[in-house]
Protein backbone atom coordinates (compact mmCIF):
# COMPACT_ATOMS: atom_id res chain seq x y z
CA UNK A 1 0.00 0.00 0.00
CA UNK A 2 2.84 2.32 0.88
CA UNK A 3 4.13 1.40 -2.42
CA UNK A 4 1.05 2.53 -4.14
CA UNK A 5 0.90 5.86 -2.26
CA UNK A 6 4.56 7.05 -3.46
CA UNK A 7 4.12 5.92 -6.74
CA UNK A 8 0.84 7.93 -6.80
CA UNK A 9 2.43 10.72 -5.44
CA UNK A 10 5.30 10.78 -7.89
CA UNK A 11 3.66 10.30 -10.69
CA UNK A 12 0.94 13.30 -9.58
CA UNK A 13 4.17 15.71 -9.40
CA UNK A 14 5.20 14.88 -12.49
CA UNK A 15 2.05 15.67 -14.15
CA UNK A 16 0.99 18.91 -11.92
CA UNK A 17 4.07 21.17 -12.85
CA UNK A 18 3.13 24.79 -12.54
CA UNK A 19 3.42 27.86 -14.84
CA UNK A 20 3.32 31.37 -14.30
CA UNK A 21 0.66 33.00 -16.35
CA UNK A 22 2.89 36.00 -17.79
CA UNK A 23 -0.09 38.79 -17.85
CA UNK A 24 -0.97 38.08 -13.71
CA UNK A 25 2.06 37.00 -12.59
CA UNK A 26 -0.30 34.04 -11.16
CA UNK A 27 1.36 30.49 -10.41
CA UNK A 28 -1.60 27.73 -12.21
CA UNK A 29 -1.57 24.06 -13.00
CA UNK A 30 -0.17 23.10 -16.46
CA UNK A 31 -2.80 21.79 -18.78
CA UNK A 32 -0.40 19.27 -18.84
CA UNK A 33 -1.68 18.15 -16.02
CA UNK A 34 -5.04 17.24 -17.11
CA UNK A 35 -4.28 15.53 -19.71
CA UNK A 36 -1.97 13.47 -18.07
CA UNK A 37 -4.71 12.82 -14.78
CA UNK A 38 -5.62 9.50 -16.04
CA UNK A 39 -2.00 8.20 -16.60
CA UNK A 40 -1.28 8.89 -12.77
CA UNK A 41 -3.46 6.40 -11.70
CA UNK A 42 -2.26 3.44 -13.96
CA UNK A 43 1.42 4.49 -12.92
CA UNK A 44 0.44 4.19 -9.32
CA UNK A 45 -0.59 0.32 -10.42
CA UNK A 46 2.83 -0.32 -11.81
CA UNK A 47 4.68 0.97 -9.65
CA UNK A 48 2.89 -0.98 -6.56
CA UNK A 49 3.67 -4.28 -8.39
CA UNK A 50 7.74 -3.66 -9.19
CA UNK A 51 10.81 -2.96 -6.92
CA UNK A 52 11.51 0.36 -5.95
CA UNK A 53 13.96 1.65 -8.96
CA UNK A 54 11.48 -0.13 -11.62
CA UNK A 55 8.46 2.24 -9.56
CA UNK A 56 10.72 5.47 -9.72
CA UNK A 57 11.57 4.67 -13.58
CA UNK A 58 7.94 4.36 -13.59
CA UNK A 59 6.90 7.55 -12.16
CA UNK A 60 8.72 9.56 -14.38
CA UNK A 61 7.96 7.93 -17.55
CA UNK A 62 4.38 8.55 -16.45
CA UNK A 63 4.99 12.04 -15.94
CA UNK A 64 6.25 12.41 -20.08
CA UNK A 65 3.84 10.15 -21.22
CA UNK A 66 1.56 12.19 -19.35
CA UNK A 67 2.14 15.52 -20.45
CA UNK A 68 2.54 14.63 -24.21
CA UNK A 69 1.49 16.79 -27.40
CA UNK A 70 -0.62 18.78 -24.26
CA UNK A 71 2.62 19.80 -21.88
CA UNK A 72 4.42 20.44 -25.73
CA UNK A 73 2.02 22.97 -26.43
CA UNK A 74 1.55 24.28 -22.93
CA UNK A 75 5.65 25.62 -22.72
CA UNK A 76 5.55 27.04 -26.44
CA UNK A 77 2.27 29.07 -25.48
CA UNK A 78 4.09 30.30 -22.53
CA UNK A 79 6.88 31.28 -24.36
CA UNK A 80 5.02 32.64 -27.12
CA UNK A 81 2.82 34.91 -24.32
CA UNK A 82 6.36 36.06 -23.11
CA UNK A 83 7.99 36.93 -26.32
CA UNK A 84 4.66 38.57 -27.57
CA UNK A 85 3.25 40.77 -24.21
CA UNK A 86 2.58 44.15 -25.33
CA UNK A 87 3.20 43.50 -29.27
CA UNK A 88 -0.79 44.26 -30.18
CA UNK A 89 -0.83 40.18 -31.35
CA UNK A 90 -3.10 37.84 -29.46
CA UNK A 91 -2.07 34.10 -28.33
CA UNK A 92 -5.20 31.99 -28.19
CA UNK A 93 -5.14 28.62 -27.12
CA UNK A 94 -7.89 26.39 -28.52
CA UNK A 95 -7.49 22.87 -27.29
CA UNK A 96 -4.05 21.21 -28.64
CA UNK A 97 -3.79 24.31 -30.90
CA UNK A 98 -2.29 28.24 -30.59
CA UNK A 99 -3.31 30.92 -33.02
CA UNK A 100 -1.52 34.22 -33.27
CA UNK A 101 -3.74 36.87 -34.55
CA UNK A 102 -1.61 39.67 -35.88
CA UNK A 103 -3.78 42.80 -36.22
CA UNK A 104 -3.54 44.39 -39.46
CA UNK A 105 -2.64 48.29 -37.95
CA UNK A 106 1.10 46.11 -37.25
CA UNK A 107 1.51 44.10 -40.05
CA UNK A 108 0.97 46.02 -43.41
CA UNK A 109 0.54 49.17 -44.98
CA UNK A 110 -2.99 49.39 -46.77
CA UNK A 111 -3.82 47.74 -49.21
CA UNK A 112 0.60 46.27 -49.34
CA UNK A 113 1.96 42.89 -48.49
CA UNK A 114 5.11 44.70 -47.83
CA UNK A 115 6.10 44.59 -44.26
CA UNK A 116 5.84 47.34 -41.63
CA UNK A 117 9.11 48.04 -40.50
CA UNK A 118 7.62 47.65 -37.16
CA UNK A 119 6.79 44.44 -37.87
CA UNK A 120 9.81 42.71 -37.60
CA UNK A 121 10.27 42.28 -34.50
CA UNK A 122 7.39 41.11 -33.91
CA UNK A 123 7.74 38.15 -36.24
CA UNK A 124 11.77 37.94 -34.99
CA UNK A 125 9.76 36.35 -31.45
CA UNK A 126 7.54 34.39 -32.87
CA UNK A 127 9.98 32.44 -35.29
CA UNK A 128 12.06 32.42 -32.56
CA UNK A 129 9.76 30.23 -30.40
CA UNK A 130 8.56 28.88 -33.52
CA UNK A 131 12.69 27.20 -34.41
CA UNK A 132 13.20 25.96 -31.06
CA UNK A 133 9.70 24.05 -30.59
CA UNK A 134 9.87 22.06 -34.39
CA UNK A 135 7.90 19.52 -33.79
CA UNK A 136 4.57 21.60 -35.11
CA UNK A 137 3.24 22.42 -38.22
CA UNK A 138 2.12 26.01 -39.01
CA UNK A 139 -1.01 27.54 -41.09
CA UNK A 140 -1.03 31.25 -42.10
CA UNK A 141 -4.06 32.84 -43.36
CA UNK A 142 -4.58 36.48 -44.68
CA UNK A 143 -7.70 38.30 -44.07
CA UNK A 144 -8.97 41.45 -45.61
CA UNK A 145 -11.98 43.70 -45.33
CA UNK A 146 -14.65 44.24 -47.40
CA UNK A 147 -13.08 47.06 -49.32
CA UNK A 148 -12.71 46.11 -53.29
CA UNK A 149 -13.43 43.62 -55.61
CA UNK A 150 -13.36 39.83 -53.94
CA UNK A 151 -10.64 38.75 -56.14
CA UNK A 152 -8.56 41.74 -55.60
CA UNK A 153 -8.56 40.48 -51.43
CA UNK A 154 -8.35 36.77 -52.60
CA UNK A 155 -4.75 38.23 -53.98
CA UNK A 156 -3.79 40.47 -51.31
CA UNK A 157 -4.72 38.31 -48.01
CA UNK A 158 -2.61 35.04 -50.20
CA UNK A 159 0.44 36.96 -50.82
CA UNK A 160 0.19 38.92 -47.10
CA UNK A 161 0.29 35.62 -45.71
CA UNK A 162 2.60 34.35 -48.45
CA UNK A 163 4.90 37.42 -47.28
CA UNK A 164 4.83 36.38 -43.51
CA UNK A 165 5.46 33.18 -44.52
CA UNK A 166 8.55 34.08 -46.42
CA UNK A 167 9.89 36.24 -43.20
CA UNK A 168 9.16 33.20 -40.82
CA UNK A 169 11.33 31.37 -43.04
CA UNK A 170 13.93 33.92 -43.48
CA UNK A 171 14.34 33.07 -39.58
CA UNK A 172 15.37 29.55 -39.94
CA UNK A 173 11.63 27.90 -39.81
CA UNK A 174 11.47 24.70 -42.09
CA UNK A 175 9.68 26.08 -45.16
CA UNK A 176 8.39 22.46 -44.86
CA UNK A 177 5.97 23.10 -41.94
CA UNK A 178 4.10 25.94 -43.42
CA UNK A 179 1.32 25.98 -45.45
CA UNK A 180 -0.48 29.42 -46.52
CA UNK A 181 -4.09 30.66 -47.56
CA UNK A 182 -5.72 34.12 -49.07
CA UNK A 183 -9.42 33.86 -47.32
CA UNK A 184 -10.17 37.70 -48.44
CA UNK A 185 -13.06 38.75 -46.62
CA UNK A 186 -14.94 35.70 -46.35
CA UNK A 187 -14.51 34.79 -42.08
CA UNK A 188 -14.44 38.09 -40.53
CA UNK A 189 -14.34 38.70 -36.91
CA UNK A 190 -15.83 42.36 -36.65
CA UNK A 191 -18.49 44.32 -38.43
CA UNK A 192 -17.63 45.22 -41.59
CA UNK A 193 -19.94 48.58 -41.77
CA UNK A 194 -17.50 50.80 -39.46
CA UNK A 195 -13.78 52.10 -39.81
CA UNK A 196 -13.16 49.87 -36.34
CA UNK A 197 -14.98 46.72 -37.52
CA UNK A 198 -12.82 46.84 -40.90
CA UNK A 199 -9.84 47.76 -39.16
CA UNK A 200 -9.96 44.24 -37.20
CA UNK A 201 -10.83 42.18 -40.03
CA UNK A 202 -7.62 42.88 -42.26
CA UNK A 203 -5.49 40.79 -40.21
CA UNK A 204 -3.10 37.60 -40.46
CA UNK A 205 -3.33 34.48 -38.52
CA UNK A 206 -0.98 32.07 -37.93
CA UNK A 207 -2.07 28.77 -36.67
CA UNK A 208 0.15 26.48 -34.84
CA UNK A 209 -0.66 22.76 -35.07
CA UNK A 210 1.33 19.27 -33.22
CA UNK A 211 2.56 17.54 -35.82
CA UNK A 212 1.51 14.12 -36.70
CA UNK A 213 3.27 11.46 -35.26
CA UNK A 214 4.75 8.97 -36.63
Amino acid sequence: MRGIKLTAFACAAALTACTTNPYTGERQASKAATYGAGAAAVCALVGAMDSKKKARNAALGCGIVGAGVGGYMDVQEARLREQLEGSGVRVVREGDNIRLVMPGNITFESDSYNLRGDFFGVLNSVALVLAKYADTNLRISGHTDNTGSREHNLTLSAQRAGAVADYLVGQAVDAQRITTRGLAFDQPIADNDTAAGRSQNRRVELYILPAPQA
